[in-house]
Order: structure tokens, then C-alpha cells, then sequence
């Protein structure tokens, strides 16, 4: 009985023995090409993240979208690199193609919101309806000069200088007025007069007031326009073209000086009145 069992695991290890010879040397072939396809695939990595990181900086793509994409790519780069190793070591990859995709899904679920801001900041930053720098205001109510563009949200300074964070789903899913990109902003207020007021005469002393103005362009030409025939007055409307950062300083300047002289010429700026007549019935 005792040499039965001993010829049995004679047997099973002269086996043994026999498939790890044959097995050994698939095994380091295996591990040596998974190896070599590492050593390969990382440094193609990097000469794509080289090349694209050029690309990027020769068509003026933005910082932020730079680093982003660069390292989107650098990631799924390396997926893949590691999907392909995995398979040479003899390893089935459809588990971790599941597993992926199940991932994605859970993400995408949870994160539906920042994905919204997330499309948005791409957008915003490939289509560029405005830089770091500009002064903007959307239909949602909000303006201020942006002060940073990020993948997920925008950062704008206000008027009242308080930081305001605008998530990029609302911002690129409302107008935007850009006030800086164009270089120059035209003033766009009204003045209103008596209605006994020489109307000639007031855009004359109005137009000669905008001419004393340094900071007025002369091109487009600055109009005094006529708008309104208003309840208690009528609107002449002051359209004045200049720099934008010279753009509030003129407007307020204009104001006082148009007022000053209208006052000097005896016409009068009217405030909103009622005449009552009253009617005595005997």
C-alpha cells in the first residue's frame, strides 16, 4: 500500500514537473513582451503628450483646457497600455471592460450636474465668447470682469469687487454680452427736456459739450438723437463711442457737463409732473 501511494505521488509530481517545464518559459516570454510593451507604450506616452502639449500651444488653446485635456489623454492613454499588458500576461480583460463601463455609468449618474459644468467649461473655452480679462453680464442677471475660466466653473469679479462663481452649465446655456472684446463701448443714455426746449438747440449744445470731451471718439461719430416724446419731457438720447477703460469716467463726465450746460442755457430738465384741474360745479 505505502509504495501504491508513493508511485501515485511519483505520478502527480513527474506531471507537475513536466507542465511547469513547459509552462516556464511561456510564462517569461509572457512577462518579458508584457515588460517590453511597458517600457514602449510609456515612452510613446510621453512623446504623444509631448507633441499634443505642442499642438495645444501653437493654436492658443487655454491653460486650463491644455492641462485638462493633456492629462485626459496622458489617462486614457494609459488605460489602454495597461488593458494591452494585462492581456499579454494571458489575463481576460472583459471583466475589466465591465467593470469600466459599470464605473462610468455610476459616475455619469452621480455627477449628471458637474458634467453639465463640465461640457459647459469646454465649450466656453473652445469657442471663447470672452477671455480673463473682459467684462461680461448674461441673461441670467449675472456681470463682473472674469477673473478665471476652469473646467467646471467661472470666477468674475463684480462691480462692488466680490468674487462671484458662476457654475459654466448656466453660463453657456445663457447670452452673453461681451462689453470688452469689441475694444471701444458707446455710451447709451437719455436726457430729458421741457417741451417748449428748441430741440436744435439743445442737441448743438449737447453735441459741442461731447466735442470738449478728451476721452469722446470722434469716429463713430457722436449722435444726440431725439427718442421719445415722454410724459413730462423730451428724451434726447446721448450716444458716445470711447476706450473701455476710459468708458465710465466719460459717461460721468458727460452727465455733469450736459446738465451744467443745459442749465446755463436756461433749458430746463423736467421731472415727472401732473397738471390737476379742478372742477367747481355749482
Amino acid at each position: 500500500m505505502d509504495n501504491i501511494e508513493f508511485d501515485n505521488f511519483q505520478e502527480h509530481w513527474d506531471r507537475f514537473i513536466a507542465a511547469g517545464i513547459v509552462w516556464i518559459p511561456t510564462l517569461l516570454t509572457a512577462l518579458v513582451s508584457a515588460i517590453l510593451i511597458y517600457l514602449i507604450g510609456s515612452w510613446l506616452i510621453r512623446v504623444i503628450k509631448r507633441l499634443v502639449d505642442k499642438a495645444f500651444v501653437r493654436r492658443g488653446i487655454d491653460a486650463s483646457l491644455q492641462r485638462f485635456l493633456s492629462n485626459l489623454i496622458s489617462w486614457a492613454l494609459n488605460i489602454l497600455l495597461f488593458i494591452v499588458v494585462v492581456t499579454q500576461l494571458g489575463v481576460q480583460t472583459s471583466a475589466f471592460v465591465a467593470i469600466i463601463g459599470a464605473a462610468g455609468l455610476a459616475i455619469g449618474l452621480a455627477l449628471q450636474g458637474s458634467l453639465s459644468n463640465f461640457a459647459g467649461g469646454i465649450l466656453i473655452l473652445l469657442l471663447k465668447p470672452f477671455r480673463v480679462g473682459d467684462y461680461i453680464s448674461t441673461s441670467n442677471g449675472v456681470s463682473g470682469t472674469v477673473r478665471e475660466i476652469d473646467v467646471f466653473n467661472t470666477k468674475l469679479n463684480t462691480p462692488q469687487n466680490q468674487l462671484l462663481v458662476v457654475p459654466n452649465g448656466e453660463l453657456s446655456n445663457s447670452s452673453i454680452t461681451n462689453y470688452t472684446q469689441m475694444g471701444t463701448r458707446r455710451t447709451w443714455f437719455d436726457i430729458g427736456v421741457a417741451y417748449d426746449t428748441d430741440l436744435r438747440e439743445a442737441q448743438r449744445i449737447l453735441l459741442a459739450v461731447i466735442a470738449d470731451n478728451p476721452a469722446a471718439h470722434a469716429d463713430p461719430a457722436p449722435q444726440v438723437v431725439v427718442t421719445e416724446l415722454g410724459d413730462s419731457a423730451i428724451n434726447l438720447s446721448i450716444r458716445v463711442t470711447t476706450s473701455n477703460e476710459l468708458f465710465w469716467k466719460m459717461q460721468e463726465e458727460l452727465i455733469i457737463d450736459c446738465k451744467t450746460a443745459l442749465d446755463r442755457a436756461g433749458i430746463e430738465i423736467p421731472f415727472p409732473q401732473r397738471d390737476v384741474h379742478i372742477l367747481n360745479k355749482k
